[in-house]
């Protein structure tokens, strides 16, 4: 059966076009995360930092279900082909997740067969839809069928990528029950935004070859 509907959780929050504080601070973190940057004293990565507040606020979030150590933190492919030594925050998010005890192990199962356009670069006409996301991923052979998997991803805006992820994965593991999670989201109305830290669950569905994220 075709994947309709994905549940995602997100953690922080940021508004990409701020024009007071707390929006400000919001789109600096935003670049942290994107470049996972040290922060803190002593200096820790961006991924580690959200990795170790979430566990300590873990009481506080609505997705904690999902993060009680048992599933399989599975990172979404950059826009881009995979180049040894690139930066790949979804994955050092997985890493930090693992190390903070909220999942069980972390697998790269997807890999991205061919680039599509970076979100993060193009206008939102140029951006890839599902249905590119998905003609441009595969599935790595081989895994034993996992009971959960966590879907990780650093950023959502629409959710185009991660749902056109979990679609694959869906294909490959029907039986196996699949969510999202990203560190932060996109408000794009600040005057939506609550603040950094705003913890959420919401849903990610699809329109046409289009996707639509709520809230």
């Amino acid at each position: 059966m075709p994947l309709s509907e994905l549940e995602f959780g997100s953690f922080l929050a940021y508004t990409p076009r701020p024009t007071r504080e707390p929006g400000m601070a919001s789109k600096n973190w935003m670049y942290q995360l994107k470049t996972n940057a040290l922060v803190g004293h002593p200096p820790q990565t961006t991924a580690s930092l959200i990795a170790l507040r979430l566990a300590n606020r873990l009481d506080e979030v609505p997705f904690k279900a999902w993060l009680d150590g048992t599933a399989l933190a599975v990172p979404v492919p950059k826009s881009t082909l995979a180049r040894p030594g690139s930066l790949w925050v979804p994955y050092h998010l997985c890493e930090a997740l693992r190390e903070a005890g909220l999942v069980a192990d972390v697998a790269i199962l997807l890999e991205r067969i061919h680039a599509v356009p970076k979100a993060a670069i193009s206008l939102p006409q140029n951006r890839a839809n599902v249905d590119a996301h998905y003609h441009s991923l595969g599935v790595r052979p081989g895994l034993a069928v996992p009971e959960r998997i966590l879907l990780v991803d650093d950023i959502i805006t629409r959710g185009a990528a991660l749902f056109a992820s979990a679609m694959r994965l869906a294909e490959a593991f029907p039986a196996t029950r699949i969510y999202g999670f990203t560190a932060m989201r996109t408000i794009s109305d600040e005057a939506k935004f609550k603040g950094i830290s705003d913890p959420c669950c919401g849903t990610v569905t699809r329109k046409g070859d289009q996707t639509h994220r709520e809230p």
